[in-house]
């Protein structure tokens, strides 16, 4: 894990008073970074929105069944968040949607650098949402802001129903809590979307729960649907 959010714990009192100092400083400057690119969503008008979730949840996924419903009436464009490659930035950019990568190495989430540095490849005046994907985990992403409009946390039904009450952090800072690849609940009847509801509610969290599956469509609707209240 990396040294900059607070995840690599150290062992001695001074070593853990010595990285609450850090991290303090570290995310004070990331906020005033995040405001800055917030001012720039606003400016020009642009929703953004940061996707969260374990590895292999969907987000990409999501993403392009997002575009097929979207790409002809509203602009799009996402930042990609990966320790290496460019895979989930040339499957959108397959789409003709731009993407930006960025390849993180060793730190487990974005920051608001990281997104500003990305925003200076992308014609804002051009987009009416920015998807950030970032990076796969269920905790780091969290704690710092990036400037973003909402949270969204996916949930996949592979995962296990529990993980909200598991992982309280990522889903608390939800906005939205979407439950992915929806197709394989028949196959995986241990997955009880009412429990995973039920976990979210216990974190006092009243966001919204859909239940969807890019691959065929399913309740892909209600994610459409507040997309297109949040660009209003």
């Amino acid at each position: 894990m990396c040294g900059t959010c607070g995840c690599n714990v150290p062992h001695t009192d001074s070593q853990i008073h010595e990285s609450v100092v850090v991290l303090k400083g570290l995310l004070d400057e990331n906020d005033h970074q995040a405001a800055h690119n917030r001012e720039h969503f606003e400016e020009h008008g642009v929703l953004a929105i940061n996707l969260m979730s374990s590895p292999g949840a969907g987000k990409t996924a999501l993403l392009e069944a997002t575009i097929e419903a979207l790409a002809e009436r509203v602009g799009i464009a996402v930042i990609e968040g990966d320790l290496e490659t460019e895979n989930d930035a040339d499957r959108i950019r397959a789409h003709g949607i731009p993407a930006v990568q960025i390849s993180t190495g060793s730190a487990c989430h974005l920051d608001a650098h990281m997104v500003h540095e990305a925003l200076h490849e992308i014609e804002l005046k051009d987009i009416d949402i920015l998807f950030i994907e970032n990076v796969g985990n269920l905790v780091c992403p969290a704690s710092f802001d990036l400037g973003q409009h909402a949270n969204v946390a996916l949930l996949s039904t592979p995962e296990g129903h529990d993980k909200p009450a598991k992982y309280p952090v990522m889903f608390r800072a939800a906005d939205l809590m979407l439950i992915t690849k929806s197709d394989l609940l028949p196959v995986l009847d241990d997955f009880d979307p009412a429990t995973a509801e039920g976990c979210l509610r216990q974190l006092a969290s009243s966001a919204p729960v859909f239940e969807l599956s890019a691959k065929t469509g399913e309740g892909m609707q209600h994610w459409i649907d507040w997309l297109d209240a949040g660009i209003r």
